[in-house]
């Protein structure tokens, strides 16, 4: 199948159409409106410095439902003895640029570009955008950052550089996940570590249902608030 490059309207071809790899256009811009676009379709951006912008809809897509969340006992014995606080949108900025330091210190590459962080940290001033956050002390040691459409959160990425940090920032963002009126995760990519949590495969047909069900309107959200 061919690889579409956008025109300037803010329209994405059907992900249907995506190459078997989940590459499905090309080109366009990292508008807040082109991304609240592409999110609400299962569409998003990852491409690396010096390429065009990349937009992918992959298949299968991992997904973890709140009720179906498991939590392993060694994390919830780490989080019994309240190593970490938790809060979240206190230091979203931050968050994108660890996720994005820590993978260029471990030698993987990253896709969070100074423009992929200029456009998410938009998202966030606009209410679109959430960071959970790990705390030791005063320090920010682990967190996860990602996009809210009404009740479906699409992860994006996670850092951490004190053991279980993130993990328990993702744990502890499942438990609320009920308070923040969330009902599907989006983890994009299929991951041993997301599947330990509970996370499933699903058919393209499934997602579509997910973001049909769970994304009835496009209003921001004001700052969350979670509880360990």
């Amino acid at each position: 199948m061919p690889v579409f490059r956008l025109p300037d309207e803010l329209i994405f071809p059907d992900p249907q159409l995506a190459e078997p790899d989940g590459l499905l256009a090309v080109g366009g811009d990292l508008d807040p409106a082109r991304l609240l676009a592409a999110y609400q379709q299962g569409i998003f951006p990852w491409y690396s410095q010096g390429e065009p912008i990349l937009w992918w809809s992959p298949v299968p897509r991992l997904v973890l439902l709140p009720e179906e969340f498991h939590l392993p006992k060694r994390l919830a014995r780490t989080m019994r003895k309240k190593i970490f606080t938790v809060r979240a949108d206190t230091a979203f900025a931050q968050v994108i640029s660890s996720c994005a330091e820590v993978r260029q210190q471990t030698g993987e590459g990253t896709w969070i570009t100074e423009e992929m962080k200029e456009a998410y940290i938009q998202l966030h001033k606009l209410g679109f955008a959430h960071s959970v956050e790990s705390w030791c002390e005063d320090e920010l040691v682990g967190g996860l950052y990602g996009v809210c459409l009404d009740r479906m959160f699409f992860g994006e990425s996670m850092f951490s550089s004190q053991s279980d940090a993130s993990k328990v920032a993702f744990a502890t963002f499942m438990r609320c996940a009920e308070q923040l009126n969330i009902r599907a995760v989006d983890c994009q990519m299929t991951t041993q570590h997301l599947l330990r949590f509970g996370s499933k495969e699903v058919s393209r047909e499934e997602f579509d249902e997910l973001l049909e069900q769970f994304i009835q309107k496009i209003i921001p959200q004001t700052s969350w608030i979670v509880h360990v």
